[in-house]
């Protein structure tokens, strides 16, 4: 019958479905399909429904960009904060986004590109792996990087190959690349009781002229200055010209 078919509907749809329902049942009444009995039971029935609260929806899993642990922040704030993106760059990221880029900019200039594995970048700035990618394409889509797909078989695939391409970005790394210079460390000669810079393994020079050791450049031997042979000298006036 009509009017079963109409509470199973009642029972059964969802809560904002529930008027057209009522629309039919009362369509079906004025058509003589359904009593007055029925339809005025079938009414209190959609009424009932409507009233009854919706269930609560279900607690969303923790899940995203957020750090699983105190490490893992330290490290995306460390890597957000180490200035490897212009600044007109990275204000289009968000902080999670910027330490993905940032590692994939120190890894660049270490190397000319970065074919670290998604995994692995999504450790080393303290994100998930969703956010690396999402990072990525981003950065692809707004035309700072390019990303090399490199296929070994038809279901295997090894990591990607990023370039950095935008002009902006890379002149901003040559210029920290400069800035990260190392400074000369400092040798103690035990044996002059002195400092003496020492060039470092990566090279470089030096603002201050380096100290001459006179006992090693000049063999000769001078003897302790004595103020009357001096006061003596002085007086005979002489002069010695090469």
């Amino acid at each position: 019958m009509l009017a079963d078919e109409i509470r199973q509907a009642a029972e059964t749809a969802p809560r904002v479905k529930l008027p057209e329902v009522a629309a039919v049942l009362w369509k079906a009444y004025g058509a003589g399909h359904v009593s007055e009995a029925e339809a005025e039971e079938l009414s209190a029935l959609i009424e009932a429904r409507k009233i009854v609260p919706a269930a609560p929806a279900a607690p969303r899993k923790p899940g995203g960009s957020r750090p699983r642990s105190d490490a893992s922040l330290e490290r995306r704030r460390r890597w957000a904060a180490s200035g490897r993106l212009p600044p007109a760059v990275a204000a289009r990221f968000t902080p999670g986004e910027i330490a993905v880029l940032a590692v994939v900019a120190a890894e660049v200039c270490r190397r000319g590109d970065c074919r670290l594995a998604v995994g692995h970048i999504a450790a080393l700035a303290g994100v998930c792996e969703t956010l690396v990618r999402n990072a990525l394409r981003e950065a692809r889509h707004l035309g700072l990087v390019t990303v090399e797909e490199r296929a070994i078989t038809g279901w295997r695939n090894d990591t990607n190959v990023v370039r950095i391409v935008s002009e902006e970005w890379r002149a901003w790394l040559r210029l920290a690349k400069g800035r990260q210079a190392p400074a000369p460390t400092l040798r103690w000669l035990a044996d002059k009781g002195s400092c003496r810079p020492a060039a470092s393994s990566a090279g470089g020079g030096y603002r201050s002229a380096q100290g001459t050791n006179t006992d090693r450049d000049n063999p000769v031997s001078l003897a302790p200055w004595n103020p009357s042979k001096a006061a003596g000298r002085q007086g005979r006036g002489s002069v010695s010209v090469t």
